[in-house]
């Protein structure tokens, strides 16, 4: 039987695959797990807690009701707080001493999908370990509690101020003078984005900020950058930051609307971060996806890579077990563990725009501290993911990369879900980096069949 967690919680199609029936199951079986709610039964001990939020989709508000319902009968008290991004309900799972927290989202995925995401106490995703665990113990038999042993339920949407307050809390100086452009996803981000910046000091225009419960991520967002980049030119901005559904991640868009992707948001910070000796161990922490210029700009800035799998909860486990304080994805997660538990698409456009305001340069001009290298990507379908080592592929990568040299790279990498490898190829033009992409993606066709 395939794994009900993927790489980022259990997500489908919101009525199909995603039931209520199978999301209070699972929060049943998360509060056993995650709150010890059967052990706090038996000793008559304080009840457990939980934090619950959600993005704004039409199906959220079935399935937040399916989750509150599971979470209180196995006697685990429930704080609601309402639509708010990721990061906020982990950063309140923190503060608030709850015992776990649970966010519905899709994150960048269209409205008719939705997901749950755990989290466990002090803010932290859960360990595939712990996944196991709460999946191994669906459907399990146990003991209801009744009485005065159920859970209540309270609403906490104030909470949100708090989350705000504390990202305000991180940053140095006013964003006074910046005019930014923020694009919200219609999603979790729609209000407290916003507030968020003006608070700083930013004179703020929003887009995609009316949230219908089907409109998210629908031409807005960190996928549709198009909108953003035409109303930053046309208004004058000084910026544009675009986040996702969720909010989990950010990228940018400089004055003349070029994309700055989150290899060059970390570039910008990493770089800020060592200059004012704030940088653990001059060190970023990065995934084999990250493009090769960012490696090129932090060796010439004296800042360390290191490289993970691809996905921000392996770049997080870098982080911890290292005690690095910056890491991410290029996809726009980026995690500032001083200040964040997980990736923060908020905390990030804080800490970039406090970048350009301090040093009173314009975002091109300090992302121009990396040049990305020309990168293709394909994904070859329907083969044999087991087959990514086969001799003949080993072979042609062996001489795809004595080809490149230092100024390329190659990456063949079987996708996690699907029959699929990938192959990904840098150069020092878009015409080597397709040519040689093109040579190795037929090599995977005849070869891992």
């Amino acid at each position: 039987m395939a794994r009900l967690f993927g790489t980022d919680g259990v997500r489908g199609v919101a009525g199909r695959d995603l039931t209520a029936e199978l999301a209070m199951d699972l929060s049943v079986a998360a509060a056993h797990v995650l709150g010890d709610a059967g052990a706090f039964a038996a000793t008559g001990q304080k009840r457990p807690v939980a934090v619950v939020g959600r993005d704004p989709r039409a199906s959220g508000e079935f399935l937040e009701a399916a989750v509150v319902a599971g979470l209180a009968s196995s006697g685990v008290d429930v704080l609601r707080l309402g639509v708010l991004p990721t990061p906020a309900v982990a950063h309140l799972t923190a503060a608030l001493g709850a015992d776990l927290g649970i966010m519905l989202s899709a994150s960048h995925n269209p409205a008719p999908d939705n997901g749950i995401k755990f989290v466990a106490r002090g803010g932290f995703k859960l360990s595939d370990a712990v996944e196991d665990e709460i999946e191994r113990r669906l459907g399990e038999e146990w003991n209801r509690p009744v009485g005065s042993a159920v859970g209540r339920v309270r609403d906490a949407y104030g909470e949100a101020d708090r989350y705000i307050s504390h990202l305000l809390t991180t940053v140095d100086g006013s964003l006074d003078g910046l005019n930014v452009v923020v694009d919200c996803a219609h999603g979790a981000a729609h209000t407290v984005a916003p507030e968020a910046l003006v608070r700083a000091g930013a004179r703020v225009e929003a887009i995609g900020a009316r949230p219908d419960g089907l409109n998210i991520n629908n031409g807005y967002g960190s996928t549709h950058l198009d909108k953003l980049q035409q109303v930053v030119v046309s208004r004058g901005a000084d910026l544009g930051i675009a986040y996702d559904g969720d909010a989990d991640r950010c990228l940018a868009v400089d004055h003349t609307g070029q994309i700055v992707d989150g290899d060059r948001i970390m570039a910008v910070l990493a770089a800020d971060m060592k200059a004012r000796g704030a940088l653990s161990g001059d060190t970023v922490v990065a995934t084999v996806m990250s493009n090769l210029g960012f490696k090129l700009a932090m060796r010439e800035a004296g800042i360390g890579v290191i490289e993970t799998s691809v996905g921000d909860r392996y770049v997080l486990e870098r982080m911890k077990a290292d005690g690095y304080n910056l890491g991410g994805e290029q996809s726009g997660h980026v995690i500032m563990l001083d200040h964040a538990t997980t990736g923060d698409g908020l905390l990030t456009s804080l800490h970039l725009l406090s970048v350009v305001a301090r040093s009173g340069r314009s975002l091109r001009e300090l992302a121009g501290v990396m040049t990305p290298l020309p990168q293709v990507l394909i994904n070859v379908k329907d083969v044999d993911k087991g087959k990514a080592a086969v001799p003949a592929l080993v072979a042609a990568v062996g001489e795809a990369e004595a080809e490149l040299g230092e100024t390329g790279r190659v990456l063949i990498r079987p996708s996690g879900t699907e029959p699929m490898i990938r192959v990904m190829v840098e150069a020092a033009s878009e015409e080597q980096a397709t040519q040689v992409a093109d040579r190795l993606a037929e090599v995977v066709r005849t070869s891992c069949v």
